[in-house]
Order: C-alpha cells, then structure tokens, then sequence
C-alpha cells in the first residue's frame, strides 16, 4: 500500500478549486504540496506544485472534484460553514504522488529567476 497521510477536505478542494477553502489557510496548500512532491516548497513554487498534484488528486477523489466551490466564501466562518455543509467528512487520506515524472523538482532560487529574471535576490 502507498505512504499516505490525512488531510482535511479543504485542503484538497482549495488545490481541485483554486480558491483558498482551507481551515489552515494557506499553511494547507503548502502541508499538502509538500507532502505529495516530498520536498520543501517555498511561496512562488506553489501555483505550479498545485498544478502537478491536482490530476492525481482528482483521480482520488472525483467526489470532491465534482464540489464546486461557491463565490463569496470571504471570512473563516463562511468557509468552516460550507465545508460544514458538504457532509463528505471531514479528512482524507492522501497518497505522495505515484508518477515522480508528475513533478518537477526546480530549485527555488533558479524558478524565480525563471518567473521575474529581474528580480532582486538576496540569499542568506
């Protein structure tokens, strides 16, 4: 059986969605992305990360695939409310990814070059 994890269903329907529904804010997408690429992932490398896991997790969870995620959910509490509302449980268990060839591992210094070449980085 693969290595999983559990996460809660916001977390997953904020990757599926596009629009931020998770109960951990944004410190989900990153525990989730992290997890199925098995690496550390900083800020600017979470659209693209997303983009990689999502096929897989649609895969696993075509129920969820299927929520579509209303406009206006602007507090937490419109948030925890519609999840709420869902009655899908609360989390699932979410394999790494399967295929290593889904996910480019990209050194982050060398991916925000390739997003803003001019950018100003300071490394420490």
């Amino acid at each position: 059986m693969a290595e999983s994890k559990e996460f809660h269903i916001g977390d997953i329907l904020s990757i599926l969605s596009g629009k931020l529904v998770s109960p951990s804010h944004i410190g989900g997408i990153y525990a989730i992305c992290d997890w199925m690429t098995d690496r550390a992932n900083m800020t600017h490398q979470l659209p693209r990360v997303s983009g990689e896991i999502e096929a897989q997790l649609r895969e696993d969870f075509p129920d969820l695939a299927a929520v579509e995620v209303p406009a206006g959910l602007n507090s937490e509490e419109k948030v925890l409310s519609f999840l709420a509302s869902l009655d899908m449980g609360e989390t699932r268990m979410v394999e790494r990814l399967r295929d290593p060839a889904d996910h480019t591992d990209i050194d982050p210094i060398a991916e925000i070059r390739m997003i803003n070449p001019n950018a100003k980085i300071i490394t420490i």
